[in-house]
């Protein structure tokens, strides 16, 4: 399915994107805000705004997502 409204930040180096790839977040997540436009993302925002790139972990909203935060820290382990 092509999506035609994709944030211009929603490629392979978005965290946003692995972890949805990975099945660590749910579907909403990219649907409320990747795939429309990046509107509302607090990433996208500061990303463009003050060049802040957030951690993997943070989700659209600002929010953590802890399956996320874990899944970095067990992967960093290996």
């Amino acid at each position: 399915m092509v999506k035609q409204n994709l944030c211009v930040w929603y490629n392979d180096s978005s965290g946003v994107k692995r972890a949805y790839d990975l099945g660590l977040i749910d579907r909403k997540w990219v649907e409320s805000y990747c795939w429309n436009g990046g509107r509302g993302c607090v990433r996208k925002k500061r990303f463009e705004e003050e060049g802040y790139v957030s951690p993997d972990y943070v989700l659209p909203d600002g929010s953590v997502s802890q399956p996320v935060k874990e899944y970095m820290k067990n992967k960093k382990r290996l």
